[in-house]
């Protein structure tokens, strides 16, 4: 892990990065310096699939790795993968995995030599890296001096400019009255794009795009700043329409050396979050790729970086200008896909530049190859705005990882997403030799999931990667809105072929379940089966987007051969039977000339069907015990309720209240994010929720009951 011949140029490094780590300046002494900085223990301050990530490539290098986790993640993957696991502290994040104090403690405790803190949490928090340095303990990411000037988004527009960075419009400075945001929006002018000067992922972060509305944008955007980072300082900056987000991958040791691994465009988002990237950005000259990697060594060396590091570009959909936006002083992410067209391990490299070795290649050594995509798993409803899912995932198949697919996850089938963190289920990382050939493979994995317990934004995904604009790569920041008639088809009818294999399916898996019932004996799993010497007739209702759906199946004279007609329509010869795989249960169905392979799966009250568009899910009716013993409350006119899982952050309103359309009524946090839940009418307050502001909340909890007059 290190070279003790390198002395004289460890001497060179930058002072602060020797007072940070309290590295000596005498020849006779650096040496040991170096010994001293060797990891052999390193203890991830993270949870999910990036702890298991980190702790592959540390494994690879004999590297012991130690976990940490909270009450909701006592049998998590990452736990379990750990050699070690020390338990932090309750659910919530800012008692466990922002606890800093806690990590240290275990740290010191487990005698690891050095911290990883992935991406989130504590990977950009200047006083934990402060106070690791105090205690001797390594904190694998750049110098407190790097996080603390690209964290503050004012300091680091004003770096960039004086190392010849573009910069976009705006306000960076201290003075965070009211009156004085008012003041330089109104000069800058609208639209405006509203930031946590500590922000990052999407939080707090607003678009204003009127005068009037700048306010509200702008204490929402306070809000969720100081429930993500402590701090509700903003900056302002001129909205740029429709931009496409373009970010380098930039990589430093401690000798001065600086390095780009390429671009990747994470234009496609929603929330302003990234829901799909790919590497390398499309449609780019190569000049501009020049010119953009160049721009992110400069930004890097401005502020003496070292380890990996990403710089953020908005850039012009047609002209290909480009501004700098903001630097990530961590691993990103969408790391993957730049180790996928560069053949780089990076968690490798910064474990290597954090024992003190240079980097292991020049720029001109990096080569790039190919082109992959990542997309995230989230269990989310995109129907609904997106918002997170939390709750157990009852079933969870996911493609089988082979030569350039990778699978990054920390969870499994049975395990709950929790409403304490991000709803990532897994990434999905696909590389091929051009970007047609990746986008094949990438959907055709994405087909293979198999979720049930969760929505998810699979099928999103599906049809994200098969727009007419994204095979083009005309991507861009607004893609999904523009695009929203393509991404969210109005499906009013159930396909029919949808409907004969969840009956079939439905049926035949019952039957298989229950020997006892007389009624479809002889149905076989396997082909030429015996069947009975009589006809029998089986109607299977469902539902589908709360329309009703209405099966009839008829036993035919041939083994596996059944008449079947779907809503009144024609009746139909199908042949069908079941297939156990190691993916599952296949239903295979033969109409005419056509035969049919497709994922099948009963949960609860649901038939789903799995195949290359994605999951179909029709509900069965509710036995009447359920049915009698009621459900979740659901919102109307006359009332407000939670929409996702999560905590109640404020009450706006109280009893007796007169309130109009659109009014906010009260807030909602889920996975760091606020939801501002407004009335559906005019009218008066008649009753609060009993809940209590910090209290959880389910998905459909009655938080606001309006009065009876509309």
């Amino acid at each position: 892990m290190y070279n003790l011949n390198r002395y004289v140029q460890l001497v060179k490094i930058r002072k602060s990065y020797f007072t940070q780590y309290g590295l000596r300046y005498s020849h006779t002494q650096v040496k040991e310096d170096l010994k001293n900085r060797n990891i052999e223990k390193v203890l991830i301050a993270n949870r999910g699939e990036i702890a298991c990530r980190v702790m592959r490539t540390a494994k690879k290098l004999g590297i012991q790795t130690v976990a940490v986790y909270s009450d909701a993640d006592k049998n998590a993957m990452h736990v379990e993968m750990a050699d070690e696991a020390y338990h932090i502290g309750p659910a919530p994040s800012t008692q466990s995995y922002l606890n800093a104090a806690k990590i240290l403690e275990v740290a010191l405790k487990s005698k690891s030599q050095a911290i990883h803190p992935g991406y989130g949490f504590l990977s950009e928090n200047v006083e934990f890296c402060e106070q690791c340095a105090h205690h001797g303990v390594i904190f694998i990411g750049p110098p407190t001096s790097a996080i603390r000037d690209m964290g503050i988004k004012s300091t680091s527009k004003a770096i960039m400019s004086k190392a010849g960075v573009p910069i976009v419009k705006g306000y960076h400075g201290e003075d965070q009255s009211i009156e004085k945001l008012q003041a330089e929006a109104n000069k800058i002018g609208f639209p405006l794009m509203i930031k946590a000067v500590r922000g990052g992922g999407g939080k707090g972060m607003r678009i204003a795009m009127t005068e009037e509305e700048f306010l509200s944008q702008l204490e929402s955007a306070k809000r969720e700043s100081l429930k993500s980072f402590g701090d509700e300082s903003m900056l302002l900056e001129q909205y740029i329409t429709d931009p496409r987000h373009v970010e380098v991958q930039v990589f430093a040791d401690m000798y001065g050396n600086a390095v780009h691994l390429f671009e990747r465009d994470c234009s496609v988002q929603r929330r302003h979050q990234k829901i799909i990237e790919e590497a390398p950005a499309p449609g780019l000259s190569e000049e501009t790729r020049r010119a953009l990697g160049e721009a992110a060594v400069r930004a890097a060396k401005a502020v003496g970086y070292v380890g990996a590091g990403t710089v953020e570009f908005i850039l012009h959909r047609v002209t290909h200008d480009f501004h700098f936006m903001e630097m990530n002083t961590r691993l990103q992410v969408e790391h993957p896909i730049t180790e996928m067209i560069t053949g780089t391990d990076l968690v490798e490299w910064q474990l290597r530049v954090a024992a003190g070795e240079p980097l292991p290649v020049r720029q001109e050594e990096i080569v790039r190859r190919g082109h992959a995509f990542e997309c995230r798993v989230y269990a989310e409803e995109p129907g609904a705005g997106f918002l997170p899912r939390a709750g157990t995932l009852h079933r969870l198949r996911q493609p089988t990882p082979e030569e350039n697919v990778r699978i990054e996850t920390g969870v499994r089938e049975g395990q709950e997403v929790s409403v304490h963190y991000d709803p990532m289920i897994a990434k999905l990382v696909v590389w091929g030799q051009d970007r047609n050939q990746a986008l094949a493979k990438t959907k055709r994995k994405l087909s293979e999931y198999q979720v049930a317990g969760l929505e998810t934004n699979v099928n999103f995904l599906l049809r994200l990667s098969g727009a007419s604009a994204f095979l083009a790569g005309d991507v861009h920041t607004a893609f999904i809105q523009q695009h929203e008639r393509e991404l969210f088809p109005e499906q009013l009818a159930i396909d029919p072929d949808r409907a004969t294999q969840a009956a079939l399916g439905h049926l035949i898996k019952t039957q298989l379940e229950s020997s006892a019932n007389d009624t479809w004996k002889g149905i076989s799993v396997a082909p030429n089966a015996w069947r009975p010497n009589y006809q029998l007739r089986k109607t299977v209702n469902f539902k589908f987007n709360e329309k009703d759906v209405k099966v009839i199946v008829e036993y035919d004279s041939e083994p596996n051969t059944y008449r079947v007609q779907v809503d009144d329509g024609e009746w139909r010869r199908v042949e069908a039977y079941l297939k156990s795989t190691e993916q599952g249960l296949r239903l295979i169905t033969r109409v005419e000339d056509r035969t049919s392979n497709v994922g099948l799966l009963t949960y609860d009250q649901e038939v789903h069907i799995y195949d290359e568009s994605g999951q179909t899910v029709l509900h069965l009716p509710q036995p009447k015990y359920q049915a009698a013993a009621g459900g979740d409350e659901t919102a109307s006119a006359d009332s407000a309720c939670s929409p996702t899982p999560g905590v109640l952050e404020r009450i706006l309103v109280s009893k007796g209240d007169k309130v109009v359309k659109g009014q906010p009524l009260f807030v909602v946090i889920a996975m760091k994010m606020e939801y501002v839940v407004r009335s559906p009418r005019d009218g008066v307050v008649s009753e609060l929720t009993a809940a209590a502001p910090g209290d959880a909340v389910a998905k459909g909890a009655l938080i606001v009951a309006l009065d009876g007059e509309s």
